[in-house]
């Protein structure tokens, strides 16, 4: 397989029969310009509606590359960001599809849409969309629990609350599978003290192959990387990614 980064939470991932696209965005190193030439059928997943996980560009490459599967996440067509005829599925928490090529199940999230649990060419992918322990910098020593004022969100968060939902939806993931050959995750430096909490806490409950940072455009990709530590330390390989349109082959 050969996994390459496009930006932000994007990712192309090639495999013997096969492309799978996630949660594109934008571009900038031109990588899906390639991808459009490839002769393999294409899967593009959208994990949510938000921007930065879901562009309407994506439709436009059926135009170029008429075999093309689109399997977004509900929320996008709840929130009007699509019509419903523009994606082949629309799944929601506990949905699944299936072909000759792979089978994708969409997990849960504490923030928008789902996550992705793929299965393809004897592999388990997981692409987490938004799942992450957002709210981390307020789980420190000092805390005793309650409400604290986000002037961030401009409201209250029950932080102790938020990682229980963060951890529940971990334990509904483990219910399908206890391990994966490839995660891509969330390690966001704007979260600010612990941004690596939710990440540490996937790695602890599942047994994975490689781990791939994303959604760490605002912080950096040396923030990224110091997630490799910890991974390091619980025998999982992890990759620095250091630009755009770099790949990575297994």
């Amino acid at each position: 397989m050969k996994l390459t980064y496009i930006f932000h939470s994007g990712f192309a991932l090639e495999t013997e029969n096969c492309m799978l696209v996630f949660d594109y965005w934008l571009d900038p190193a031109h990588v899906i310009d390639g991808l459009l030439k490839c002769d393999k059928p294409m899967y593009v997943f959208a994990s949510h509606f938000h921007e930065d996980h879901f562009n309407r560009d994506i439709f436009t490459w059926k135009s170029i590359k008429p075999d093309i599967t689109y399997l977004l996440s509900k929320d996008i067509l709840k929130h009007r960001r699509a019509r419903r005829d523009e994606a082949d599925a629309w799944l929601a928490k506990g949905g699944s599809w299936q072909d000759r090529h792979i089978h994708a199940t969409a997990a849960g999230s504490n923030d928008s849409g789902v996550s992705w649990v793929v299965q393809t060419e004897g592999k388990t992918l997981f692409h987490a969309g938004d799942l992450n322990n957002w709210y981390a910098r307020f789980l420190t020593d000092d805390y005793t629990g309650g409400t604290i004022y986000s002037p961030e969100f401009g409201m209250e968060i029950d932080p102790e609350k938020e990682e229980k939902r963060y951890l529940g939806e971990l334990k509904d993931i483990r219910k399908l599978t206890a391990g994966f050959d490839l995660v891509m995750f969330p390690i966001d430096g704007r979260i600010g003290n612990g941004y690596t909490r939710g990440a540490r806490q996937f790695i602890d409950r599942f047994r994975v192959g490689l781990l791939v940072p994303m959604h760490f455009v605002a912080s950096g990709f040396q923030s990224a990387s110091r997630m490799k530590e910890f991974a390091d330390a619980k025998g999982v390989e992890f990759w620095c990614i250091k630009k755009e349109g770099e790949s990575i082959e297994r």
